[in-house]
């Protein structure tokens, strides 16, 4: 798998997958703004993969700041930790991560400048081998969900992509391809970025797992036809009632299951997990630019110069809707999260 973000060599260097799928081409940030510009513009995306991100560049930022005492340099580390915190407002996983950068400051206090830099370092590290760690079990528990021969509807982009590495959904679905389970995955197409379409379908072609590319509106009809057995998606913030925000769209599809009587499944790790959030209405949700309605990836108009445009990049799916959070701790009922994950 292509490593989506990496400390190298004193710089932070990220899979553009903005660029994808027609390039695989890589961004070197040398700074704190580079790593925030990154983030907010979608070259780097997905909750996990942005809460490593932003670790990293809490982490890069401070081996540049000039201050020799621990109050200055911890004042100039707050401030490159509100740069980041501000780039997307909906992945809780960015400000955990950013959180936990500032307790290892604060446990750090009494110890020398160069060592806490060192420190900073090492933790941003410790965050994104435990992503990939935390991903892989939830592959294991998720892949008992699936049965040989089933086929898998996603949305978005959950997979290595979007994470560290392995996945969050994709992880419950390569982690059943590598049990040799004969599986099919449907990919719809996740308007208006395309995610599904240019990063998920990639993904799994790259590990030669079987996908099918559809439109978004398709997905009802396979369902009536039988074609499809079992949903899983991804994660942006899960608040305490169970509730899920993930990308825009992801509520059409838990509706059309419920329907049509398909267990719809939510992939991510306790760091998306937000107990102090009681429930997807106390979610904020991220507006995002009208060009990505109105253009295909920026560049093709598709839509009369001037339209109003309403573009939230997630929605909410209420906890009833969902028949199972894969965690790396197991399958939990929503309402079994606040419990599970409460210490």
């Amino acid at each position: 798998m292509v490593p989506t973000v990496q400390w190298h060599k004193g710089i932070v260097r990220l899979l553009d997958q903005s660029r994808l799928p027609e390039h695989v081409d890589f961004l070197d940030c040398h700074d704190a703004d580079s790593v925030a510009r990154a983030i907010r513009e979608l070259k780097v995306r997905g909750a996990p993969a942005i809460g490593v991100t932003a670790a990293m560049g809490v982490a890069l930022g401070a081996q540049s700041i000039a201050a020799g005492d621990y109050d200055s340099f911890a004042k100039r580390v707050g401030e490159i930790c509100d740069q980041l915190a501000a780039t997307r407002p909906t992945a809780v996983n960015l400000f955990w991560a950013i959180g936990r950068m500032k307790r290892k400051l604060t446990d750090l206090r009494a110890q020398p400048i160069a060592s806490i830099k060192a420190a900073l370092t090492a933790e941003s590290q410790n965050i994104l081998e435990e992503d990939i760690a935390l991903c892989k079990a939830m592959g294991r528990h998720g892949a008992e969900l699936i049965k040989d021969g089933q086929t898998i509807l996603t949305h978005c982009n959950a997979g290595a992509l979007a994470t560290a590495g392995y996945g969050t959904a994709l992880g419950v679905i390569r982690a059943a391809w590598e049990q040799g389970k004969k599986i099919r995955v449907i990919a719809d197409e996740t308007r208006p970025v395309l995610q599904g379409a240019r990063l998920t379908a990639w993904e799994l072609m790259e590990d030669r797992i079987p996908v099918t590319l559809i439109t978004d509106n398709m997905a009802g009809a396979l369902m009536r036809q039988g074609r499809i057995h079992l949903c899983v998606v991804g994660a942006d913030r899960i608040a305490a009632n169970g509730d899920v925000a993930n990308k825009i769209g992801t509520y059409s599809v838990a509706v059309l299951a419920r329907a049509h009587h398909i267990p719809f499944y939510v992939a991510a790790p306790y760091s998306t997990i937000d107990l102090k959030t009681k429930s997807g209405d106390h979610i904020a949700i991220e507006q995002r630019s009208p060009n990505e309605v109105t253009t295909i990836h920026g560049s093709h108009p598709v839509a009369p110069k001037g339209v109003d445009v309403f573009n939230p990049a997630f929605d909410v799916t209420p906890a009833e809707f969902i028949a199972g959070i894969i965690t790396e701790r197991g399958v939990f009922k929503p309402e079994e999260l606040a419990r599970q994950f409460s210490s």
